[in-house]
Formats: structure tokens, sequence, C-alpha cells
């Protein structure tokens, strides 16, 4: 394949797996609909808990992680075209599903949380492989960064036309709304969405740079052996406790702003989901950018200092410049985490295994939608605020910052090894 025709062939699949993940990330505006399940039913909500409320997102959260094993295992074997576009059609089924069941919580759950968390699992995992199969090894980071940018930045206009929706036609038509609007927009996109043919060798930049985060090992390790290392089991505790932190405040956001700065306006509420979806979809681009330049653990050093203090002050923004400036934070340094660990995972074990071996890290993600999401909902129950929450949050990124020292002295041993 010629350099300049495999370059345009890349771009136009780097596009795709962008807008695919762009069309189904609906996830990130569940905060909106949270709001409204929470008002009582003779004020157009369902009359849920906090700790209801929350149960479908978290549950998706798992599911997802699930999906994402089972289809980038899937991908390895058969590509990704198939499996991607089975994730778009999940993920529109479970919301219209969501919507036919109505005010129900089981039903929810299982249609919400476990069909569309499926979904997007399938579809999230199998477009960054083949992405990063197509361009130069010294571009892991950007392209990772804006593959998964393009799912973060998702809620940016599907909060603001999820509220609308809400205010016109109520919980259960705006599901529905939702769901076949993914399924119309994700299938023909999916078709797009392929590995690059037998031999193809990436075109190297014609400025090429040392990548910052070189690979410990050029090896490509099957899944049964990547969990065999020590650095495997240092990189998902970091996964798991710092995502975590992001993402009890992205499913909390409205609720925060509310309790906190006294905002109670559904259109202001919406445009705050938003611009902590611009935040972190920002971060996963820079923050992919920035890992590339000065090395995936020194990226995650510096999220992890940032969100650390960031969480000690959170219960103290109670004006709206003070939330915002919070909600920076944690979108900056959430999305950071989400370009830096698919590229680590890369980097540590290659790419000819990619898809299963990154599911297997991202179960970790999984758990993390447990951890600080569900402790945050309880908690909220009892206390009316999240100010543990965050104190634990805290704690909890302090504690990242040793581990992600203990993963790099790890790899400076590996090298050491390899080399000797």
């Amino acid at each position: 394949m010629q350099t300049q025709e495999a370059q345009k062939k890349a771009n136009v699949i780097l596009v795709a797996c962008v807008l695919f993940n762009l069309s189904i990330g609906v996830l990130y505006a569940w905060s909106v609909i949270k709001s409204r399940l929470t008002l009582p039913v003779d004020g157009g909500g369902w009359g849920w808990t906090a700790s209801q409320a929350g149960l479908p997102y978290t549950i998706a959260i798992v599911c997802w992680a699930i999906g994402l094993l089972i289809g980038g295992r899937v991908q390895d074997k058969i590509g990704p075209r198939w499996v991607v576009t089975a994730g778009g059609i999940m993920v529109g089924i479970g919301l219209i599903l969501s919507g036919l069941v109505g005010n129900n919580v089981a039903g929810v759950n299982l249609c919400y949380g476990v069909i569309m968390g499926l979904g997007i699992g399938f579809g999230y995992g199998c477009v960054t492989p083949p992405a990063l199969k197509w361009f130069h090894p010294s571009k892991k980071g950007l392209v990772s960064g804006l593959i998964v940018g393009g799912f973060g930045l998702a809620a940016a206009f599907y909060a603001p036309i999820t509220n609308m929706l809400l205010d016109s036609f109520g919980i259960e038509q705006t599901m529905i709304v939702l769901g076949v609007s993914v399924v119309v927009i994700t299938t023909p996109i999916a078709q797009l969405i392929k590995n690059p043919p037998a031999g193809y060798a990436p075109p190297v930049p014609e400025k090429m740079k040392q990548a910052a985060a070189k690979s410990a090992s050029d090896a490509d390790f099957t899944w049964r052996e990547m969990v065999k290392t020590k650095r495997f089991y240092l990189m998902c505790f970091m996964f798991l406790f710092s995502a975590s932190v992001g993402l009890m405040v992205i499913g909390n956001m409205t609720k925060i702003a509310t309790s906190q700065v006294g905002i109670t306006d559904t259109a202001f509420l919406a445009i705050l989901v938003s611009f902590l979806a611009v935040t972190n979809s920002s971060g996963r681009v820079l923050g992919g950018l920035m890992s590339d330049k000065i090395g995936r653990l020194n990226a995650l050093f510096v999220v992890f200092i940032l969100q650390a203090f960031n969480m000690v002050g959170f219960a103290y923004y109670q004006s709206l410049l003070l939330l915002i400036f919070g909600i920076i934070v944690v979108g900056f340094s959430y999305g950071t985490l989400m370009s830096v660990f698919p590229s680590l995972t890369a980097d540590l074990y290659g790419l000819k295994n990619y898809g299963a071996n990154y599911g297997v890290v991202y179960l970790f993600w999984g758990f993390a939608g447990v951890v600080a999401p569900v402790i945050a909902d309880y908690l909220f129950d009892i206390y009316g605020n999240f100010n543990i929450a965050y104190r634990i949050c805290a704690g909890m990124m302090f504690a990242m910052v040793a581990i992600n020292y203990l993963l790099k002295l790890d790899i400076a041993s590996l090298k050491k090894t390899e080399q000797a």
C-alpha cells in the first residue's frame, strides 16, 4: 500500500472511530437523567432514591468493562467491524427498552445497565485497536486520546439535547428517541472500521522523534502472560482507584452543583455537564499528547497530584467559579487516564493481542464504577453531601502517587534485565 494511500485510509478510519465513540457516549449524560429520576412522580420524575438512580449507571460501567473484554477478544480473531456494529445496535436497543419499561428499577437496570453497558463495551473496546495498528507507534498517545476523546466529548451535546427532550417528552420518550438515534448513526459508521491488511507497516513520520513512552519490551504478550507480571497489577490498581474519582464526580455532577452551589435550573445543570464533558475530552487528547512527550507514568504522576489536591478542596467549592475550577481539574485528570492507560498497555504488552489485553485491564475500570460512585451515593443518602466521599477520594489519589513510583521502578528494573 502506497504511503499517501495508507495515510488517507488511516485518517478515514481514525475519524470513523472518533465519530462512533461520539455517538455511543450517552452514558456520560446520565447525571441529567438521574436528576429527573429522583423528582417526585407528580413532579415529572419517578420518585427514586439517589442510590436507586445511581445503580443503572454503575451497572452500565461494570457491563461496559465486561463487554470490552469479550469484544476485545472477539475482534482479535474476526476483526472489529461486526463487533463494533453489534455494539452500536445494543446501545440503541438498551436505551429503547429502558424507555419502554418505564418506571421500573429492575427493568431499567437490565436494559440501560446490562444491555446498553455491554454494547458500549463492544463498540468502545474495538475502535482503538484497529486505529493504533494504522498509525506509527510514536502517535499512540495522540491516536488513543482522539478516539476516547470522542466518547468523552459526547456528553457536551448529549446533556443539553437530553435535557431538552426531557422537558418536551418526559423520561420514557427521551430514552426511546436517543436509542433510535444511536442505531441510525452508528450502524453505517461501523462499516468503515477495519484492521490494516496483513504485512502493513505504518508510515514513519517525516520528523520522527523518539516516543517518550517507549515500550519496556518489544514482545507481544497474551493476556495469560500479561497477568503473570507484577507491573500488570500495579497498573491496574492505579486504573481502578484513579478512575473511581472521576467517575464519582461525573456521575453526580448535577447533584454536586445543586447541593454545594444551589444551582437548580435544569438547563444550566446540563450546561455544567457539557462543560465537564469538554474538559474530559480535552484531557484525553492533551493527556495523550503529554504522555507521548514526557512518558506515560510521568503524565499519570501529574494528574494524580492534581486530582489529589482537587479532592482535598472540593468540599469547599461552594461558588460557581470554584466549582468550574474543580470541574476543569476533574475532567482533565480523568480524561488523561482514559488515553494513557490504553497506550501504556500497548507499550508494555504489544499490539498483537491488544484487544484482549486491554479488555482485561479495563475490567478494573469497571470495578471503579462500583468503588467511588456507589459509596458516594450511599454517603449522600446519609449525610446529604459528598464531603466524606471527597476525603476518601483524596486519600486514594495520594496512594496512587506511591503506586505510580513502584511501577516506574519495576519497569526500570525490567529494562536493565533486558539490556544485561
